[in-house]
């Protein structure tokens, strides 16, 4: 989509993933993960506002800000109506919670959290949460067969209430850290609406090759975020904070691009960086840059 005004070219009635202007040049919807300008303190309607002008088609707001929504005062219901009305969905959420943990009350808990996480992005009109493993990224389950039973379980909560969890891979984590170990989990899972939640910085932290992603089909994923890292810190220093525009570090996007357009894949590229100095400059400027970065690269890999 051209990044012009709110919702410019949508076809009337449809969503932004629908969108008339999704072409062979640039077959993904672009997304905005909220952590990208959480250092300047905006609310999520203005960051609504700023993403749609920009020309973003979604939002991928974090559980922990629809609750300081909600404690300020806040509707769900009428903050996912602001977000439809300037042209967003919102395609995903991030939420925290302990699914993996090999503890029962513990796991118990963490799948308490889930529904109410969950709750919280149906209230929204989300789709999807993101299920990292919480809790377990210091050592790995003892039955690694198992995180496919809880995935499961997990996925089965998710469609009493309308909203698919994610299973996100942490490069950083002994569990769930590599592309092929998330996507075992996933077809493992046996249920039709497992998926994964891809990450180029938790890709390349894990030590996953990029080529692996041709092996997957279009479904295997709906959203995945996009970020660089630089050749400085070497990856087992690098972190989060490290994260940068996505084209101004190393990440291999060419070969990226091309091994998503080879399965028809046409989701969401959802920018999520955790740059400090990016939290200095101003939301709009941020925001700009960042999706005029992506879709530059997004059309190169196509020429």
């Amino acid at each position: 989509m051209a990044a012009a005004g709110a919702g410019a070219g949508i076809l009337a009635g449809a969503t932004p993933s629908e969108a008339a202007e999704r072409t062979p040049e640039e077959p993904f919807g672009y997304c905005l993960n909220t952590a990208t300008i959480r250092g300047q303190k905006l609310s999520l309607p203005r960051v609504a506002e700023l993403a749609a002008k920009v020309g973003y088609h979604a939002l991928e707001p974090w559980i922990f800000e629809l609750d300081d929504h909600v404690k300020a005062g806040g509707s769900l219901e009428a903050l996912g109506r602001q977000v439809r009305d300037v042209g967003l969905t919102i395609e995903s959420a991030i939420g925290f919670f302990d699914w993996t943990v090999d503890d029962d009350a513990r796991r118990r808990k963490g799948f308490d959290e889930a529904k109410r996480s969950m709750e919280r992005v149906r209230a929204v009109g989300g789709k999807r949460v993101a299920a990292p493993p919480v809790g377990a990224t210091d050592k790995p389950v003892k039955d690694p067969r198992a995180l496919s039973d809880r995935y499961r379980a997990l996925l089965e909560l998710g469609d009493g209430l309308g909203v698919v969890p994610q299973a996100e891979l942490w490069g950083f984590s002994r569990t769930l850290g590599r592309l092929g170990e998330a996507a075992e989990v996933a077809i493992s899972a046996d249920h039709p609406k497992a998926c994964i939640l891809p990450d180029v910085f938790h890709l390349y932290k894990g030590g996953s090759k990029f080529e692996g992603l041709r092996l997957l089909s279009k479904d295997a994923f709906h959203v995945f975020h996009m970020n660089d890292y630089p050749a400085d810190p070497p990856r087992d220093k690098a972190n989060d904070g490290d994260r940068i525009y996505p084209g101004d570090g190393i990440a291999p996007f060419d070969q990226i691009f091309r091994a998503l357009r080879s399965i028809g894949y046409r989701g969401m590229l959802s920018i999520e960086l955790f740059n400090r100095a990016y939290y200095q400059q101003d939301a709009e400027t941020v925001l700009r840059t960042g999706l005029t970065k992506l879709r530059t690269l997004v059309k190169v890999s196509h020429s």
